[in-house]
């Protein structure tokens, strides 16, 4: 590879983590061919982004980054591959029902909405993270609440006080 060639794989990488919120770093080496695609084929379909990226690239990618990656830079060793997501838990999603079939990928690290995750061991923390929508959906669950129970108190007082006025109604004087 070219110092041009290298410098350009850089600077793409630099921009894939500038316009990524999630980035997952994984080994997935020892794969076979099969399940290599099949875990392609399985990124594709939960929008996430697979490469396979140099160790040094990616660092000096990360260094170049204005984002702060923490301690991530250094897991980068051995065989690395990069998952990129709009939705905070979706890689770790896919990687946990992934390895139900296979040993790897194995969890390096990832980067959430700038919270730095280091080992393998963080996964099932990943996998509870709620998405945005999620987030969303939750508050509103919470702020519909009180108004749903002045509703139905004042629903429920309009019955009784109709079956008071009723029952006086129906009541010889």
């Amino acid at each position: 590879m070219t110092r041009e060639e290298k410098f350009q794989v850089i600077e793409d990488l630099t921009s894939q983590l500038e316009n990524n919120g999630v980035i997952y770093i994984a080994d997935i080496s020892g794969l076979d061919a099969a399940t290599t695609s099949n875990l392609r084929r399985a990124c594709f379909k939960a929008d996430i982004k697979l490469s396979v990226v140099k160790n040094t690239l990616l660092e000096k990618a990360m260094e170049k980054s204005d984002k702060d990656f923490g301690d991530l830079p250094t897991i980068l060793k051995g065989n690395t591959s990069v998952l990129y997501s709009e939705i905070g838990n979706a890689p770790a999603k896919l990687i946990k029902e992934f390895r139900k079939k296979a040993e790897k990928p194995i969890l390096k690290g990832a980067y959430v909405e700038q919270a730095v995750y280091i080992g393998d061991d963080q996964l099932d923390s990943l996998v509870s993270i709620k998405s945005k929508e999620e987030v969303i959906g939750d508050i509103i669950t919470l702020l519909q609440s009180p108004a749903k129970n002045v509703i139905s108190a004042l629903q429920s007082g309009g019955q009784k006080l109709s079956g008071i006025v009723k029952t006086l109604s129906e009541r010889p004087e």
